[in-house]
């Protein structure tokens, strides 16, 4: 690792994209790349919309026979987080060697081809590997979208660019929970509705195309990679674009950051400088997936298993899911006033305590009531901790640390369905909340004591 600091075109370009105002065209490029994000959106969130259907058909079954039964949900949830897990930790330097904008565009391409493959399959076997392989894609796109939108954005708008970016790909929750409410039941033209509801989901690839051509590369990432007249005439762009909507000058650039000139290394990441922050993340990775996809895959199994019948288990869910995005896009509103790993920690907490209070209701009211609270909290960790992950580590390394960082939420993800199907059997759904609950004060706190502060700094600023 070079030891040695200057002043690289890179923070150059950041000191002119950091004083840039959120005029019309920046947030259209965000709004852009939250289009294509909307599709990993909507594939993570079906499983637990379509798990009736495939219940229905015997492919698998609510719980398991043993801890790691292979028939069971909790390996259809396991086999999309192996993928995610392969996806973020052997293959996110892809972003960082080829650039932001491609590997947006053809990691989603692979997982709308797989997922409609997976579409057609009639085993479990069948079901899980593809659903592993689409994971795969998966798994790169989200960290390529994490890298992207903080390099594009300016310092004192990240918060609100994760909110709106998160706001607009959760749009997709219910509407995933809408479309399995009206298909799961059914079988249109003889083709099982929780078929259906997969194959809108692998209709992304018709849409990136018609998106990717409005994106620019990252300035950024292309000075970091010696592309400097390039990235000149991107930045250029930006800044005429910008200018023009600003009805007057742009206000001069603040002074560039030192920044360590050259490429990226894996190993970076666990120098003395950011090995506290990569161990730290790891641990807030691994728990904070324990309390998200605890809560939405499983939602409607457990909404089944206090009672509800599946038809309104699938009803009620469409409900909760309007919360993700509407509060979301709601969050702009403060997601920059309040420090970002102080938002992590308090949504941790609020999980916590709101899903042990859920595990104790019965009436519907109140099960849709703080299901929806729940919901917000899950949206407000999301959003925040995808960019808190995104703005710790420099740009050279930026998408190989978030991929190996999240990789660990993947990773706990393999085996967060198996231990919420076991207790699940075991203790019911309060003991469910009660394990989730658990991860999300270990979470809190890791942040908390550990977590570097980020509001309103020049990325290069976080990463000294």
């Amino acid at each position: 690792m070079q030891t040695t600091t200057e002043v690289t075109p890179a923070s150059l370009i950041t000191a002119r994209l950091d004083r840039l105002p959120m005029t019309r065209s920046v947030w259209t490029t965000v709004l852009l790349i939250a289009l294509g994000g909307t599709f990993e959106v909507y594939d993570l969130f079906f499983t637990g919309y379509i798990a009736p259907g495939l219940f229905a058909e015997k492919i698998f079954t609510p719980t398991t026979t043993s801890l790691f039964g292979m028939t069971g949900l909790a390996s259809f949830i396991a086999a999309l987080f192996t993928g995610l897990f392969i996806g973020t930790i052997a293959f996110a330097f892809v972003a960082d060697k080829f650039g932001r904008r491609a590997i947006f565009t053809y990691s989603l391409l692979w997982y709308s081809a797989c997922t409609l493959v997976l579409a057609f399959q009639s085993t479990a076997d069948g079901v899980n590997l593809w659903r592993m392989i689409a994971g795969i894609g998966i798994g790169v796109e989200l960290v390529t979208i994490d890298s992207y939108i903080s390099e594009l954005v300016p310092k004192s708008a990240r918060g609100k660019a994760f909110a709106f970016q998160q706001g607009i790909g959760f749009l997709s929750v219910p509407l995933v929970a809408l479309f399995a409410w009206l298909l799961v039941p059914l079988s249109p033209l003889g083709l099982s509705g929780w078929r259906w509801v997969v194959i809108i989901g692998s209709l992304g690839a018709v849409v990136i195309w018609i998106i990717r051509w409005r994106l620019p590369e990252s300035p950024r990432w292309l000075a970091q990679h010696g592309r400097l007249a390039e990235a000149e005439r991107v930045i250029g762009a930006i800044e005429a674009r910008v200018e023009a909507e600003y009805g007057r000058a742009l206000p001069p650039p603040a002074p560039p950051v030192l920044e360590q000139p050259g490429h990226g290394r894996y190993r970076e990441a666990f120098a003395p400088e950011y090995l506290r922050r990569t161990l730290m993340m790891i641990v807030v990775s691994f728990g904070s997936t324990i309390g998200f996809y605890g809560f939405a895959n499983w939602v409607p199994t457990l909404l089944i298993e206090k009672g509800i019948l599946v038809t309104k288990s699938l009803q009620y869910t469409v409900i909760i899911a309007l919360a993700y995005p509407i509060f979301a896009l709601v969050s702009t509103s403060f997601a920059d006033r309040m420090e970002r790993k102080a938002q992590v920690a308090l949504s941790s907490l609020g999980m916590a305590v709101v899903g042990v209070i859920f595990s104790l209701q019965s009436l519907p009211l109140a099960l849709i009531v703080l299901g929806t609270i729940q919901t917000m909290l899950l949206t407000w960790l999301s959003f925040s901790y995808h960019n808190y992950m995104a703005e710790i580590y420099p740009t050279r390394i930026r998408a190989r640390a978030v991929g190996f960082v999240y990789s660990w939420s993947r990773f706990s993800a393999i085996f967060t369905g198996f231990f919420i199907a076991f207790f699940l059997k075991s203790a019911g759904v309060t003991g469910v909340f009660v394990f989730i609950g658990g991860a999300m004060v270990v979470v809190a706190a890791a942040i908390l004591l550990f977590g570097p502060r980020t509001n309103q700094l020049a990325l290069e600023q976080i990463a000294h």
